[in-house]
């Protein structure tokens, strides 16, 4: 039988394919998000409410001044975060984590009426 040989090309392809292969959503993109997961997901859930408020927003939804007081709400949070991380390194705590989650849940559910 005879053995096939790839053309270097296509080799490099399936290479870099395999190396990308491991990497799934859940996993972090840059440094930073690596070495800050609980920080990452709160900013992460701070934009996905921005952007629901404005979905809301421009469906009519909410009004102007409701979607005001909202990103009002969510920029508190994310002040939050920031000064809690400032004054810890750089880093949030589990709980910490947990109560910037239980603000931005009350802030969905405002999101979601």
């Amino acid at each position: 039988m005879k053995r096939r040989i790839l053309p270097a090309p296509a080799l490099l392809c399936m290479i870099a394919l395999g190396a990308l292969a491991p990497l799934g959503a859940a996993q972090a993109a840059t440094r930073w998000e690596h070495a800050h997961p609980r920080r990452d997901q709160v900013l992460d859930r701070t934009q996905h409410l921005n952007a629901r408020i404005r979905h809301e927003r421009r469906e009519g939804e909410i009004t102007g001044a409701q979607a005001r007081n909202l990103h009002a709400q969510v920029r508190s949070t994310r002040l939050e975060q920031r000064s809690m991380a400032h004054s810890n390194g750089g880093y949030i705590t589990k709980a910490q984590q947990a109560g910037l989650n239980q603000q931005e849940n009350a802030i969905s559910r405002q999101v979601g009426r």
